[in-house]
């Protein structure tokens, strides 16, 4: 058996962590001495610990390492298979996005060297006044917190696609966003997932057409809200009044774009003249 301590230094995880593993249930002791609460491991633990530290090192939550503990118990491979895969797509997202910022970075850098401003970019984003048909969406109306968004979008268009496919509807078009909340809560913000369809079903409704200012995003979704910024200044620059919710329609489906670079996204602003 090894004392806390020599367990502590063989796997470099302090004993205050190693207590808390085994508040959380994580990794429990092998034995703890009555008498003087003095915790002891086995060997065979140094494994389980190693284990634990590894999936950490892949950037795994608590919660997360805690479930494919339970699962290795219950000797499913496929589950450990599953979320080293599903974890390998978030790092490289992760990565990708930071490429994409590295060269942002790269690219400000030099035209600051020109004595170009930083800001002046925002010269360069294109608006447009378009007139949109009447659309019948598919949707799911959501309250999303900041954190839930990159999780959520994935989550719940894959059921409305899961729908469209289970009732062989017909897909008229790409996935769609409606953003009702009147502010920015990164608590919760009320957020519509849709999917244009030619079917009048349950759990569809009308988005109206009309008159909107129009633009499109190339690149990382980082870059939306200097579009919805160019936007907003446009439509008061334009003598416009904001009518209905602002919505993006994504023309790259994000699964499928492998650099940020081959994203397209579209962002509309229902408007009427003032």
């Amino acid at each position: 058996m090894l004392s806390i301590g020599e367990f502590s230094k063989i796997c470099e995880v302090s004993t205050k962590t190693l207590r808390y593993y085994d508040e959380i249930g994580l990794i429990h002791p092998d034995e703890i001495n009555l008498e003087n609460g003095y915790r002891y491991y086995s060997i065979r633990q140094l494994k389980k610990m190693l284990f634990i530290n590894r999936l950490k090192s892949y950037h795994f939550s608590l919660d997360e390492i805690k479930a494919i503990l339970e699962s290795e118990e219950d000797q499913s491979e496929e589950n450990l298979y599953s979320a080293l895969n599903r974890k390998r797509r978030e790092i490289q997202e992760q990565l990708n996005a930071f490429e994409y910022t590295l060269k942002q970075m790269s690219n400000d850098i030099l035209n600051l060297e020109k004595g170009i401003p930083m800001m002046s970019y925002l010269d360069n984003i294109e608006v447009q006044l378009v007139e949109t048909q009447p659309m019948n969406i598919l949707y799911m109306r959501q309250m999303m917190s900041s954190d839930d968004y990159a999780l959520g979008y994935g989550k719940y268009f894959r059921r409305l696609y899961e729908k469209i496919a289970t009732e062989k509807l017909t897909l008229l078009g790409t996935p769609m966003t409606i953003y009702h909340s009147p502010e920015y809560n990164p608590i919760g913000n009320d957020t519509e997932f849709a999917i244009p369809i030619e079917e009048t079903v349950k759990g569809t409704r009308d988005l109206p057409g009309g008159l909107c200012a129009k633009s499109v995003v190339k690149g990382s979704y980082a870059e939306l809200t200097s579009v919805y910024a160019k936007l907003r200044e446009w439509v008061e620059n334009k003598g416009y009044d904001l009518v209905k919710s602002p919505y993006e329609v994504y023309v790259t489906d994000p699964n499928q774009a492998t650099v940020p670079e081959d994203m397209i996204t579209e962002v509309y602003f229902p408007v009427k003249k003032k």
